[in-house]
């Protein structure tokens, strides 16, 4: 989203051929509870990682929910919340990958946790600018210091594609649990941020989110036992730019994103039109509560076929899927809307856990963080493009059901990227 049965230095982890199958040994851990999940967690130190991970993770859904509810708040201008918060995203895109490079090259115990550090502390002088009714300019240059926020949800990753190196399958269901973990940090994120900012004060969601962050990066690095070891740099390593096959993958991921990032924004906008502009909420999170029960399905069933075949599958699952909304919100129904979300969103999860495979499988060994961040950089780059194409519909079509046209666009955009990607991809072993 293995096995250690003694600790060993970091630098050289035995890894049994069959990590997957050594839980159900006599003497060995018992799984924490049964089925394939089970036996990942059952290893020594991995629900450890799992947990503070969780934590650090939970703030990215909170982050931006937070800046515009405060800056809008005290401003009284949701164009400036938004400028600032697409100069951190854009930021974001520009500063991340670097940080991933350093974590593979150097470590996620000596990078992440300063970089976390200044990410908190650009938090920090945001909710201080605000405070202090700094000019508007401070807002972006504080905002643009989180951009060094590690890819907390990558380095899982990479733990687990270090840890599972030998068995496909459990590495399959790890994926799948991580894809599941996602969705539930970005569906109970924003609510959470909501809730502090509205509740308490404009600027509790923030300095939370802050918090967890530094907190959960912490604790995340100092399980050093199962930190995948540092990949100092060669002549020989290759930018994951330049592995075969990625950059079509890449180009996928920025059309999923884009599917994500219309889908919330039209829904927003139809809801406000029927005038229950406070159910949108609960209805994008049935979007969500699908793919996460997607991604845990998927991860108990065995990977079929090949990688780049099973992607190309899901992809093509989700264009089609993605008719639904375009079909329910025709309909005229809030009702018909949320079962056609709910179901489209189970399509999602299993185009991510085989997307992120696939990143991982074609990115260069020891750059596994850095590949992944790339992903993650390209999903919100779609996001952002998504939602700005998403609002142009919503304005100039009045929020009614053909703005889920754009939604559906992107994915058989995506699709088509994806078809045409397969054709010229490497064939993995």
């Amino acid at each position: 989203m293995i096995l250690f049965l003694a600790a060993r230095p970091v630098t050289a982890p035995p890894v049994p051929a069959r990590p997957r199958r050594a839980a159900g040994r006599r003497g060995g851990p018992r799984p924490p509870f049964p089925g394939p999940y089970g036996r990942l967690f059952a290893v020594p130190g991995t629900r450890a990682f799992t947990a503070a991970n969780l934590l650090a993770r939970l703030p990215m859904g909170m982050f931006g929910v937070s800046a515009v509810l405060m800056i809008a708040g005290s401003r009284g201008s949701y164009a400036l919340a938004g400028a600032v918060t697409a100069a951190g995203l854009a930021a974001t895109a520009v500063a991340g990958p670097w940080t991933a490079r350093l974590i593979d090259r150097y470590g996620q115990a000596r990078v992440a946790p300063p970089a976390a550090l200044l990410a908190a502390a650009g938090s920090l002088a945001l909710v201080l600018c605000v405070r202090l009714d700094a000019p508007s300019w401070t807002l972006f240059a504080a905002y643009v210091c989180t951009a060094t926020t590690p890819n907390t949800g990558g380095m899982s990753r990479a733990r687990w594609a270090h840890l599972l190196r030998d068995d496909p399958r459990a590495l399959h269901t790890a994926l799948s649990f991580e894809q599941a973990a996602d969705e539930v940090c970005f569906m109970l994120g924003p609510v959470l941020a909501a809730f502090l900012c509205t509740a308490l004060s404009p600027v509790a969601g923030t300095l939370t989110g802050a918090v967890l962050l530094l907190t959960g990066v912490l604790l995340f690095a100092a399980q050093r036992r199962t930190e995948p070891p540092p990949a100092p740099r060669t002549g020989r390593t290759r930018s994951p730019l330049r592995s075969p096959g990625l950059a079509p993958l890449l180009l996928a991921f920025v059309c999923t994103g884009a599917v994500f990032g219309s889908l919330e924004v039209v829904t927003l906008g139809f809801a406000d039109g029927h005038g229950v502009r406070a159910a949108a909420g609960g209805i994008l999170a049935l979007q969500a509560a699908g793919s996460c029960a997607a991604g845990l399905l998927y991860g108990l069933l065995p990977p079929a076929g090949r990688p780049a075949a099973r992607f190309t599958g899901c992809v093509a699952a989700m264009a089609a899927l993605m008719l639904l909304p375009l079909l329910g919100a025709a309909s005229g129904s809030l009702a018909a809307l949320a079962g056609a979300l709910l179901v489209a969103g189970m399509a999602t999860a299993p185009t991510m856990v085989t997307g992120m495979g696939r990143v991982q499988a074609l990115t260069p060994e020891g750059r596994v963080t850095e590949g992944l961040t790339l992903a993650v950089t390209a999903l919100l780059t779609g996001i952002a493009a998504g939602s700005a194409a998403g609002g142009w519909a919503t304005d100039h079509l009045g929020g009614g059901p053909a703005g889920y046209g754009v939604p559906a666009a992107a994915a058989a955009l995506a699709a088509g990227v994806t078809l045409l990607g397969h054709r010229r991809a490497p064939r993995p072993a």
